[in-house]
């Protein structure tokens, strides 16, 4: 959840979770823009993704995979196949920080607010 990525012991040693308006921002302008970037992320095919995983090349070669989420308050997990959602480490209030989603159905990426409590995936940056 996001108050691990907040310990700042979550990455090794010279890294660190991206913010989302700074280092997510970044690669995702580099990679043209919010309506393209998810597809230059995601793994190619649909053995993890489901159909039609839209816009998938990998050629920024991160290899972004549909991991879903962690509900808050139990270990169910649900939409595995579906989204590729990261927290950032960008803060928006008490309860709520900024997560990154990607979508099977979309090429594209999206900065979204969600409860810190949240199970999700985190990238991690060499500073």
């Amino acid at each position: 959840n996001w108050y691990s990525v907040n310990t700042g012991k979550l990455c090794p040693q010279d890294w660190s979770v991206p913010s989302s308006n700074t280092n997510w921002a970044t690669l995702i302008d580099y990679l043209g823009g919010t309506s393209v970037a998810g597809g230059k992320l995601k793994q190619t095919g649909t053995t993890l993704w489901n159909s039609p995983n839209t816009g998938a090349t990998n050629e920024s070669g991160f290899n972004a995979l549909p991991a879903g989420t962690r509900e808050e308050s139990n270990i169910i997990f649900n939409d595995i196949g579906v989204y590729g959602l990261f927290w950032s480490s960008s803060e928006n209030s008490n309860s709520n920080a900024t997560k990154i989603r990607i979508r099977s159905s979309s090429s594209g990426i999206e900065n979204m607010v969600d409860g810190k409590r949240l199970g999700l995936s985190v990238r991690c940056n060499k500073n």
